[in-house]
């Protein structure tokens, strides 16, 4: 997994590259986590993403409660795939997606 963040004054951008697993999740937790605070949009680029597990989905969780305290949150280019599995979890119903 490649993730790619571009940051500017309060807005935060996560490119993700690959796939958000297990054993890739906790990176892109790590990596939110240096970077959210002052984010009032955060927006996630999900157009490179091809899998998301349930540790993919927990970050994704995480950072959603995180952004209803500071601001708003947005996934965006999500793929067929990864839109599938958004959908059979219910977390199409949650997330503002693009």
């Amino acid at each position: 997994m490649e993730i790619k963040m571009n940051r500017n004054d309060t807005e935060l951008i996560i490119a993700v590259e690959g796939r958000l697993d297990t054993l890739t999740a906790p990176d892109l937790e790590e990596a939110l986590e240096a970077e959210i605070e002052g984010v009032e949009k955060l927006v996630f680029d999900f157009g490179e993403l091809k899998y998301i597990s349930s540790a993919g989905l927990r970050v994704l969780l995480t950072a959603m409660q995180i952004m209803a305290e500071q601001g708003e949150m947005t996934v965006k280019n999500v793929t067929p795939d990864v839109m599938d599995v958004f959908e059979v979890t219910g977390f199409v119903d949650d997330l503002n997606i693009e």
